[in-house]
């Protein structure tokens, strides 16, 4: 039983340093210097957490972050410093728990101490860029001010009941990855996205004629398939925002037919299979919406109750959007979305 809550602290103060290493280690450091709680013999190798050295580069640190974690865009440009930082130390920190334990038992806790920090910081850095997709700063100040508390709680938790602490973070790190592709795919626009804003010049014409042809990642797959099965009129590459039955953040484009000119198709990959979804356009209101990092195409019902859709372009296609929505406004559109997958066998691209 020891044993087990010896690895339930290893473990517990890892997770805590996927969020934030610097403040784990000076909160625990001053604890356990200042004699505000006592170590047990079992866990006398943290004693070294205390030394008055160590306290101090990690309050050093944690000052530094504290400051750069509430800056959008400074924070995520940190934690992408720390990816490597934060799963290094939380191993360590695990490490020192045990002491002086077998080989094997040293190997086993490295990768599992590991791993939650890379875990858990993961999640923290993709609350980032959620909260960077938006130019105010106040949700970056709030996350970050919970996120201390968050590891205050961790360690006070980790004192009074180990067992318990790490049953609470093992329920958190199963909630993250259930929800990981999708948090993972949005984290994967949103740098495309930001990435694209700063390097691409923005596209100040309008085009003469909107582009016919599939994106490339897209056209062999498509057309091999027929999926669609008519003429295209175009296609413009997007990423898909809400949308009844369209999975958010997944990397299509949207297409119009000419034989079905009151339709609008949105085609993707979903799962290595073509993926298309028809949005009927009759009795909606479209409109080209600028935002932070990308410039979004919003259909919804002009009367009543119905499914909304949005698609986000990048930042340079604003004239292309502004094109888009005014194709789309001269016909007629209650938006009902019909799924509609290939059929397999289909080859992999």
């Amino acid at each position: 039983m020891e044993r087990f809550n010896l690895l339930s602290v290893a473990l517990g103060l890892a997770c805590l340093a996927g969020i934030n290493l610097y403040l784990t280690v000076f909160a625990t450091g001053l604890a356990i210097n200042q004699h505000w709680i006592v170590l047990s013999p079992n866990y006398q190798s943290l004693e070294v957490l205390g030394h008055p050295l160590i306290i101090a580069i990690a309050g050093v640190l944690y000052f530094l972050e504290f400051f750069a974690d509430k800056i959008p865009w400074i924070d995520t440009a940190w934690d992408a410093v720390h990816t490597v930082i934060r799963p290094i130390g939380g191993a360590l920190i695990a490490i020192q728990v045990l002491g002086h334990s077998s080989p094997a038992m040293d190997v086993l806790v490295l990768l599992l101490a590991g791993t939650t920090s890379l875990v858990t910081h993961t999640a923290k850095a993709s609350s980032r860029l959620f909260a960077n997709s938006s130019p105010e700063p106040f949700s970056n100040i709030a996350l970050s001010v919970g996120e201390d508390i968050a590891v205050f709680g961790g360690l006070a938790l980790i004192h009074y009941n180990p067992i318990m602490a790490l049953s609470v973070f093992a329920l958190a790190i199963a909630a993250f990855l259930y929800f990981a592709p999708k948090i993972l795919r949005s984290m994967k626009a949103r740098i495309w996205l930001a990435l694209t804003k700063l390097n691409g010049p923005a596209d100040l014409h309008r085009a003469s004629a909107l582009p016919i042809a599939l994106p490339a990642r897209l056209a062999p797959i498509f057309s091999k398939q027929n999926v669609l099965g008519e003429t295209i009129a175009w296609a413009v590459p997007c990423i898909s925002g809400r949308g009844r039955r369209i999975p958010a953040n997944l990397f299509g484009a949207l297409v119009a037919t000419n034989e079905e000119p009151h339709k609008i198709v949105f085609a993707a990959k979903k799962n290595w299979r073509p993926f298309c979804q028809t949005i009927e356009l009759e009795g909606s209101t479209i409109t080209h919406e600028p935002q932070f990092l990308s410039e979004n195409l919003a259909i919804a019902p002009t009367t009543g109750r119905g499914p909304k859709y949005s698609f986000m372009f990048t930042r340079s296609r604003g004239p292309l959007v502004e094109q888009i929505a005014e194709y789309l406004r001269e016909r007629p559109s209650s938006p009902r979305a019909v799924e509609t997958l290939a059929p397999e066998p289909v080859a992999h691209v």
